[in-house]
């Protein structure tokens, strides 16, 4: 089971970071991802993390800003949020899958564990 946390109000520039714990199960040899839904819009890739070896991946539309992280100790993944803008508004869903993959998964039939979802509401 997983659990995402850390979402809010946040201006537009300000920073955040989410969490993603997961319960019942180690994060070892998954592979996690964070996705994204806005308004309207359809979920999305945002950036996913291997996590042995700590392979990071990231959607171009949050290169450069977002960072993906891992704690073994804490069993938990985190997604720094940094110069948001409100087009990030949306509820972020982590997920984990355990099976392999050579390629980084980015479609969300590839995850079959997912968190319930956190609000970034992120003003102008």
């Amino acid at each position: 089971q997983l659990q995402a946390s850390g979402g809010g109000l946040v201006q537009a520039g300000g920073s955040l970071r989410l969490s993603c714990a997961a319960s019942g199960r180690a994060f070892s040899s998954s592979i996690v991802g964070w996705f994204r839904q806005a308004p309207g819009k359809e979920r999305e890739f945002v950036v996913g993390i291997r996590w042995n070896g700590g392979r990071e991946y990231y959607a171009d539309s949050v290169k450069g800003r977002f960072t993906v992280s891992r704690d073994n100790a804490q069993n938990t993944v985190y997604l720094q949020m940094n110069t948001l803008k409100p087009q990030d508004t949306a509820v972020y869903y982590c997920a984990a899958t355990w099976n392999y993959y050579f390629n980084f998964p980015v479609r969300q039939s590839a995850f079959d564990s997912w968190g319930q979802g956190t609000q970034l509401t992120v003003s102008s």
